[in-house]
């Protein structure tokens, strides 16, 4: 069945969207030729592509692959070579990719089915989940080339991995394979076929409460970016807690639950 949107979908050049299942959107970077690397108009077309995501009431989950052999290498060194323009400043406030520095409401799934180095990996240190293919390695190869990995990826990998680990990413450029990237936390799965994992993983997720799932990431995030548990829990509690109460979904989970029933949820208000 095609999907009935509120809003229609961006138009997109640099990528491609399909929905794999219910309420999910998978965004196929597409420009494979380039190993997928990704130039300021792409950076602003993902940026509307995940605003398009976190605001279409029947979505939930997101998931970013790469076509060819690359997730994505990175920026595209061409552009910031020919010093037209200021690459960093341009960027929309989502960052690299419009993941790097994206705040947003609903869960995104990096499945890294190759190549994911520079702002391709400061893409995927910002996702929610990420699963990864046998083949697939990570890097931050920028001190080789005389930049710095300046889209947000630095302080979020040290809160993932710690700082030993994130300094020798940083500083040496070298490859991680998926295996020590899970081994290190930056994975949580491999897996062969990696967007079919991801799309299941994403059907698992988006069987529950889109409120829920909206307000449960959100206190997750919060712990993340730094914010202390007391204060951490203490907005969770002002902020989200009383749309959650007040919603239809809190209301049918309880009922189906004393009821023995399956939930039907509804589109989340949040």
């Amino acid at each position: 069945m095609k999907p009935s949107f509120r809003t229609a979908p961006p138009a997109t050049s640099f990528s491609r969207l399909s929905f794999p299942a219910p309420y999910i959107l998978l965004v196929k970077l597409s420009r494979p030729k380039e190993l997928n690397c990704i130039n300021i108009k792409g950076h602003w077309e993902l940026h509307e592509v995940f605003s398009w995501l976190d605001n279409e009431p029947s979505l939930r989950v997101g998931i970013v692959t790469g076509e060819g052999r690359a997730f994505c290498a990175g920026a595209d060194l061409k552009e910031w070579n020919s010093n037209s323009i200021d690459v960093v400043r341009e960027m929309p406030p989502t960052g690299f990719g419009g993941l790097s520095r994206r705040g947003g409401k609903k869960p995104i799934i990096a499945a890294v089915n190759g190549v994911c180095f520079g702002g391709g990996f400061e893409m995927i240190a910002n996702c929610d989940l990420v699963l990864a293919s046998p083949k697939a390695l990570f890097a931050l190869p920028e001190v080789k080339v005389g930049v710095v990995a300046i889209a947000g990826a630095l302080p979020r990998l040290v809160r993932t991995i710690g700082r030993p680990r994130a300094t020798e990413m940083a500083l040496t450029g070298r490859n991680v394979s998926a295996e020590e990237a899970m081994s290190w936390g930056i994975v949580n799965k491999i897996a062969e076929d990696v967007v079919g994992q991801a799309v299941e993983t994403a059907c698992v997720i988006a069987e529950n409460s889109p409120d829920g799932i909206i307000v449960s990431r959100e206190g997750i995030k919060l712990g993340w970016e730094g914010v202390g548990v007391e204060e951490g829990t203490n907005k969770l509690v002002e902020e989200w807690y009383e749309g959650l109460h007040k919603g239809e979904n809190m209301k049918e989970g309880l009922r189906a639950f004393v009821e023995k029933r399956k939930p039907r949820w509804v589109a989340s208000k949040l």
